[in-house]
């Protein structure tokens, strides 16, 4: 499985509405399970910045975690950028193999 990091940032009518922010996260989850049910989410942060929240997921495919892009737009999110992300550990045996 590959890591994901998740950013979004999400309308201002999403915003003003605190309680309601958890219906439509609830829903939102809803819809990538349904979609993409091998996404297993590892953490969720609210951040300060540009970005109000950052998700870290793992999925098998970049398939999959274009649908938790694509779903996470469909529902209100202004902004989403996912990466890839490495372990760092993977990645010092990969400067290891190179060196």
């Amino acid at each position: 499985m590959a890591t994901f990091v998740l950013l979004s940032r999400l309308s201002p009518a999403l915003m003003e509405d605190p309680r309601g922010r958890r219906a439509v996260g609830k829903e939102w989850l809803e819809k990538v399970s349904k979609y993409s049910p091998d996404v297993e989410w590892q953490h969720h942060y609210a951040l300060l910045g540009h970005y109000d929240f950052m998700d870290i997921f793992q999925a098998s495919n970049f398939e999959a975690a274009h649908k938790v892009a694509y779903i996470s737009r469909h529902e209100g999110a202004l902004e989403v950028e996912v990466w890839e992300a490495l372990p760092y550990e993977r990645y010092l045996e990969i400067v290891d193999q190179i060196t």
